[in-house]
Order: structure tokens, then C-alpha cells, then sequence
């Protein structure tokens, strides 16, 4: 098994209509949760603070405030469990990782929104 045929593995698994969104932007992250025989779709809304790896390994880090404590989430970008990521705002930061959100509360965690001429969602 030689590096093509990783890639060509890869190029498999990999999902044709990944939205596209960067560090900063807040999302609404479509989780599948299975309880025993169940089945159901959890939203969970929040700030990407920070996107790894790269390809079929890829993976985002959200962070929330749920009554008053914050909540990060890493999602495979890629993986079966995620069925949908919205675009809520884009945001306007100039670091790769926002690590020092962690540190922040209330309004000092604000992020300044994008303002993008073409519509949020939109091809």
C-alpha cells in the first residue's frame, strides 16, 4: 500500500459540499446522537476557535457559553456524526487559533462580524 493509495482513500471519505468557514465564525454544528435505538439531530452553536489537520483528518473546535460555563466541542469535519454546519456570522479575527477566548467573559469575548457583500449561505 503505497501513498497513492492513501490518497486515493482520502479523496474517498472526503465530502463534496463541506461548507466552507474559517477561524472566528460562529456556526451551528448539526450533530447526530445516537441513544441506544435512537437516533436524533443536536445543534450546537458557537465560535470556531480553532481547525486542525487538514484532508480526510479534519477537525474544528467550538466553543459556547451554556449557563455560564464554557463548553468546546472538537468535530471531524469529515466524519459521519456531523450532517450539516450553518454559517451563522462570519468573523473578523487576526489569529489562526483563539485560544484566549478562554480567558474572556461577557462582552470582552466578542468577535467584530465580516461584512460581506454577498449573503451568508450563498454559493
Amino acid at each position: 500500500m503505497g501513498v497513492n493509495a492513501l490518497e486515493l482513500i482520502a479523496k474517498d471519505g472526503i465530502k463534496e459540499n463541506a461548507p466552507k468557514f474559517n477561524v472566528g465564525d460562529t456556526v451551528r454544528v448539526h450533530v447526530r446522537i445516537t441513544e441506544g435505538n435512537n437516533s436524533r439531530i443536536q445543534n450546537f452553536e458557537g465560535v470556531v476557535i480553532a481547525k486542525k489537520h487538514g484532508g480526510i483528518a479534519e477537525t474544528f473546535t467550538v466553543r459556547r457559553i451554556a449557563y455560564g460555563v464554557g463548553v468546546e466541542r472538537v468535530f471531524p469535519l469529515h466524519g459521519p456524526s456531523v450532517t450539516q454546519v450553518d454559517v451563522i456570522t462570519r468573523g473578523k479575527v487576526r489569529r489562526a487559533k483563539l485560544y484566549y477566548l478562554r480567558d474572556k467573559v461577557g462582552k470582552a469575548a466578542k468577535i467584530k462580524t465580516k461584512f460581506d457583500t454577498k449573503p451568508v449561505g450563498k454559493k
